[in-house]
This record gives structure tokens, sequence and C-alpha cells, in this order.
């Protein structure tokens, strides 16, 4: 049995492609992919043919933000059954490392993490219209719930596993910096955990007003009003907490002199390496925080999504065959017109 996948062969270079399917094992499913989101990383490989020292050695199926519906199930499979809608936690660690052994399974050593060149052979991904996977890598959600909206399980764990960096951010003065998709997830995160105030900074207008949609209480477009940003801060308290999800040193820089002292700073964004004001790090006292992937924040993230706890609707700009995936990367790409856009794939 061969079903549909979507590789990626060097940069600018997709194509639709007919691969087996795998037999499946006694612990997996077989799942009827719906719907797959773009990411950044996928706009990296298909831009650029990977990200920093990361590159395209051979050709790779992209994606790792799906869900469908279970069309099989392994004769040990005991919790999951035919019909069930799931969401597909890309995540896979080896559960026997000493990070796994540690609760860290985000930073396996043995990690097979869906739609990744970092290892060679590359871990195929799972843009395809059917996709063996381990049992327990899917969540259920609600029949009621739009396999399009529980693709967003997976970049939401990543913002709640940034989340947790912080703490309690009940009552907290936040400050966002970069309004992408993971930006924007950010401020609904923020605003789900009882935050007091969020502030959100780009440098484009699309983006800002994306960000009043979903809840944010002040946006500023810092490309021409940085003055506003040092104003608000004069009149009220500085920020508890930053979420930096631009990867712009320029951005986190602006954002230190926002910061109360004892704040901490959750960077998200990866772009390239950076030159700091340790000075005012040092005399504020401030914690700088490295987040990096997620894992038993998926479960969570299903359950928000679910329970319209968070609503990502406003995200989806449009959806696309998988047939028409250069348009729809091509759109990905473009932040005057984007924040999400997903793939559909055959019912």
């Amino acid at each position: 049995m061969t079903t549909r996948a979507l590789f990626i062969h060097s940069e600018k270079d997709l194509r639709v492609q007919e691969v087996a399917v795998p037999s499946l094992g006694e612990g997996e499913v077989k799942v009827r992919i719906k719907f797959g989101g773009i990411c950044g990383s996928d706009l990296h490989y298909y831009l650029h043919g990977g990200f920093g020292t990361v590159r395209l050695r051979e050709p790779m199926v992209l994606g790792h933000e799906v869900a469908g519906v279970i069309e099989a199930v392994g004769a040990a499979v005991k919790d999951l059954k035919v019909g069930d809608k799931i969401a597909v936690n890309p995540s896979r660690p080896c559960h026997t490392c000493e990070y796994c052994q540690k609760e860290m399974c985000n930073h396996c050593m043995n990690m097979r993490f869906y739609g990744s060149a970092m290892p060679f052979p590359h871990i195929q991904g799972a843009f395809r219209d059917i996709l063996v996977a381990e049992a327990t890598q899917c969540v259920v959600f609600p029949q009621t719930t739009d396999e399009s909206i529980a693709a967003f399980a997976e970049p939401l764990s990543v913002v709640l596993h940034a989340a947790k960096q912080f703490g309690d951010l009940k009552s907290k003065d936040v400050l966002v910096t970069g309004c992408g998709p993971i930006g924007s997830l950010a401020v609904l995160v923020a605003r789900a955990k009882g935050a007091k105030r969020i502030v959100v900074t780009d440098v484009a207008d699309e983006p800002l007003a994306m960000a009043q949609t979903l809840g944010a209480d002040l946006v500023i477009n810092v490309r021409r009003e940085m003055e506003g940003l040092l104003n608000y801060v004069k009149k009220e308290r500085c920020f508890d907490c930053l979420f930096e999800a631009s990867g712009n040193e320029r951005a986190l820089c602006d954002a230190i002199e926002c910061l109360q002292p004892k704040a901490r700073m959750i960077q998200i964004g990866l772009g390239g390496e950076m030159t700091l004001p340790i000075n005012r790090i040092v005399a504020k006292e401030l914690e700088l925080c490295g987040t990096f992937r997620f894992h038993e924040e998926f479960s969570e993230a299903v359950q928000l999504l679910a329970s319209g706890r968070v609503k990502v609707e406003p995200l989806l700009t449009e959806v696309l065959p998988m047939e028409k995936a250069i348009e729809a990367f091509e759109l990905a790409c473009d932040r005057s017109r984007a924040m999400k856009v997903q793939l559909s794939f055959a019912g």
C-alpha cells in the first residue's frame, strides 16, 4: 500500500510523491491525516534548504503539526479505536536516555521528531495522507472539534512549555515581542493563564492587528513607534515577563529596558547569534531562560483547544490541498497576508 507525501528535495523544490505505508505494529495506529499546519521550520527548509548548520542531505517529508482520524489499530492498542479523532504529537523520545529518565523528554538524546533534518538519515515528517504512528503519540479530541483546530496542538504546546519556564502568570504584566504564529499563541496562553496586562510589539501592522483581535491590551509597531513603548513603561509599571518570539537581537535588547528588576525573559524565537547588554541584565538581576520544544504539554494543548479556552480560529488564514503545496508555502511566507496556513489531505 502506498500514500502521497510532501517531500522537500532542496530549497524551493517541493514534490508530492508516493511512498510505502509501513505495516502496522502492535502498538501503532494508522491515521488518515486531515489537516497539517505549515510551521516556521518547514518554511526554512522550503526557502533555504535548512537553518543554521542543519541542512537537507536527502529528500525529506515535511510536517509535524497534524491531526486526523484513526483508521486501524494494532493488536496491543487498548485506549484508541477506529474513528477516533486525534492530534498527533510529533515528539517521539526514546524514554531510555539520561534526559528521558529525568523526565526531560524534550531534551532526549535520541529524539525522533517528525520532519527534522538534524539527524541523518533524516526523520521523515507527517505531511501525508496516511501516517502510521505510535499509539502513545495520539491524543483524542471530541468529535465536535474540527481537525483543523486540533492541528494547532503542536505550536500551542511550544508556547505552553515556554509559559512553564516562567511559572504562574496570574496577574502578571506580559510583553510579547514578535507576533507571528508563536507570538500570537503567547498572547492567547498569557490570557488563558490569567495575565493582568499584555502588550505586543512587532515591526508590521498586520500581525499587530491580529494580536489586538486575540485580546492584547496594547499593540505597538516599534519600527515607527518605539517611543510609544518607552512612554508606556514610564506611565505604567514595567513588565514581569517577556516572551521574545521574534529571534531578533534588537527586539530582545529593547525589551530589556522595559522589564522590571527580577523579571524573567523567555526566549522562544530563534535567529542568529546575539550580543546582549549584559550590564543591564546584571543590574536588573534579570533571568534569561531558553525554551525548547515540549512533551507533556501536548495533552494540555489538546484540552485547551477542545474546551475553547484557547480559541485559535482567527489565526487560520487559509487551507489549501496538498497538491497546491507550493502556493500554500508561498502564502505562508508572506506576513502581510498570512498567519497560519494549513494543508488539507485526501479524505
